[in-house]
C-alpha cells in the first residue's frame, strides 16, 4: 500500500478498495469531501498495481463527491495491453454511485531519447518565499495540513483579492509534503497537480477558486527532489468556467509532469 494513498487490492480480480480518510479531504469542516487529486491518484495506484506499468498520462472526470469514511470500489478495465504500453480505464464507485472515471495510458519504451524544452521560471528558492496561508476556516486535520506551500509569485490564500487581476494569469507555488519520508512520485504529483484551481483567485484579482471538472496529467522525467515548483497558468475564465494548466518542476529544473484542468469558478464573499 502506498504511504499516502491507501488503496488496497480485493479478492475480486481487477477491483481495489479505498476508505476515504479525513486527512485527504477538503472543504468546510461539516461538509468535507475527498480532494480531487486524491481521486486521480487513487485510480493511478489501482491501475499501476493491476498492470505493473507506470502511468504515461491520465485524465479524470469528476462526477460526484466522496465524504470521509466512504468505502470506494475502484474497478480497473484494460481494453488494450501491448508489448510496451497499456490503455486502461478506472471507474471509482461509492456503492452504485459513480464518483470518478479515469482513462489512462501506461508503459515505458526502452532506449528512447530524452529532451526537455519547457524551462522552469526564475523564482526565489522556497526558503525565501512566504508561506501560503489558508483564507477560510477548516478542519485542522484535513488535506491542507498535509502540505507546505510557499508563494513564489502571485496572490494565494488570504492574499487573494488584495491585488489587481494578473496581467498574464500566472502564479507559482513551491509545494512539498509535510511528511519528509513521503516520496514525490506519480501519485503525489497527481495530488499536487490539483492545486491548479488555487491560481484562479490570483488571475482574477478576487477571492475566487473553483471545483474541478477534470484533471489530465502527463508524466515526464523523474529525479529526486525535496520541493516541487507548481507553475500555474490560468488561460481564460468564461461563462462560469476557468481553464488552465500547471507545469510541475523539480528544484533542479527538471519537468516532472504537466497537467491541465477545467473547473467551475466560485467567487467568495
Amino acid at each position: 500500500m502506498h504511504p499516502f494513498i491507501p488503496v488496497e487490492p480485493t479478492d475480486r480480480p481487477g477491483h481495489f478498495r479505498m476508505t476515504v480518510p479525513k486527512q485527504l479531504c477538503v472543504g468546510p469542516p461539516d461538509r468535507l469531501f475527498m480532494f480531487g487529486g486524491v481521486g486521480l491518484a487513487s485510480a493511478l495506484a489501482a491501475v499501476e498495481a493491476h498492470t505493473g506499468r507506470p502511468t504515461v498520462w491520465a485524465a479524470a472526470q469528476y462526477l460526484s463527491y466522496a465524504r470521509p469514511g466512504t468505502v470506494l470500489d475502484l474497478e480497473v478495465i484494460v481494453p488494450v495491453a501491448g508489448k510496451y504500453n497499456s490503455q486502461a480505464r478506472v471507474i471509482t464507485r461509492a456503492g452504485a454511485q459513480e464518483i470518478i472515471t479515469v482513462n489512462a495510458a501506461l508503459g515505458s519504451r526502452p532506449d528512447s531519447p530524452h529532451h526537455q524544452w519547457a524551462e522552469m521560471p526564475d523564482v526565489p528558492p522556497p526558503d525565501a518565499c512566504p508561506e501560503m496561508t489558508i483564507r477560510w476556516s477548516r478542519d485542522p486535520d484535513d488535506m491542507n495540513s498535509q502540505w507546505e506551500r510557499r508563494v513564489a509569485s502571485g496572490s494565494f490564500g488570504r492574499d487573494r483579492g488584495k491585488a489587481p487581476p494578473s496581467a498574464d494569469g500566472i502564479g507559482r507555488l513551491w509545494v512539498r509534503p509535510n511528511n519528509p519520508d513521503l516520496p514525490i512520485d506519480r501519485l503525489v504529483l497527481a495530488v499536487m497537480a490539483d492545486f491548479l484551481p488555487s491560481g484562479v483567485g490570483n488571475a482574477m484579482g478576487a477571492n475566487a477558486g473553483g471545483n474541478s471538472l477534470d484533471n489530465t496529467i502527463r508524466y515526464m522525467n523523474f529525479v529526486p527532489t525535496d520541493w516541487v515548483l507548481a507553475d500555474i497558468r490560468i488561460h481564460a475564465v468564461h461563462a462560469g468556467f476557468a481553464h488552465g494548466r500547471v507545469h510541475l518542476f523539480a528544484r533542479d529544473g527538471t519537468l516532472l509532469a504537466t497537467a491541465s484542468q477545467s473547473l467551475i469558478v466560485r467567487i467568495h464573499g
